[in-house]
């Protein structure tokens, strides 16, 4: 029942996004949906952080700050 309440809120939000921006600045920071879990195992598993997975963040990073500038 949880994961369903936070599908549905991250519909809703993603749908807010898309009427209040550009749908492409939308769309690109949900394809970032990756992430979440990535540093959510991180934080909470203590996975070890690769090479690969350092990059992939920080340019993850980097794209959502250099998106929100505009």
């Amino acid at each position: 029942m949880l994961i369903g309440a936070g599908a549905a809120l991250g519909l809703i939000l993603y749908l807010w996004a898309a009427r209040l921006q550009m749908l492409a600045v939308a769309v690109v920071l949900a394809s970032l949906y990756p992430a979440v879990p990535t540093v959510l195992g991180l934080a909470v598993l203590r996975e070890r952080v690769t090479r690969g997975r350092a990059i992939g963040l920080v340019g993850s990073a980097a794209a959502v700050v250099l998106l929100s500038l505009g």
